[in-house]
C-alpha cells in the first residue's frame, strides 16, 4: 500500500519534475507576456502548459481564453495554399 500524500517525502525524482515545470511555466509567462514578438505556435505551446499547469484559475483561463483567440484567428479558416481564381480562367 502507498503511503498517503501529506506523509510523502519528494524524492529526488519528484522536485526534480517540479524545478522542469516551474522552469516551464516561467517560459510560458515570458511568451504569453510577450505575444507579439513570437510565433502563433510557440505562443499555442505556452498557452497549453499555462492551461495545465498554471498557477491560479484566473491564470489558466486566461491562457485558454488566449488559445480560443488564436484558434479563430488562423486553423482551418485560412487555406494554406491558396488558389488564384482569376488566374485559373
Amino acid at each position: 500500500m502507498s503511503t498517503p500524500l501529506p506523509f510523502h517525502k519528494p524524492s529526488a525524482r519528484d522536485r526534480a519534475r517540479q524545478a522542469w515545470i516551474d522552469e516551464r511555466r516561467r517560459e510560458s509567462r515570458i511568451v504569453v507576456a510577450d505575444v507579439v514578438h513570437y510565433s502563433d505556435h510557440l505562443i499555442r505551446l505556452a498557452c497549453n502548459v499555462l492551461v495545465k499547469h498554471g498557477e491560479t484559475p484566473e491564470e489558466r483561463e486566461d491562457a485558454r481564453i488566449l488559445l480560443v483567440v488564436l484558434d479563430a484567428k488562423s486553423p482551418g479558416r485560412v487555406e494554406r495554399h491558396p488558389t488564384n481564381r482569376e488566374g485559373d480562367r
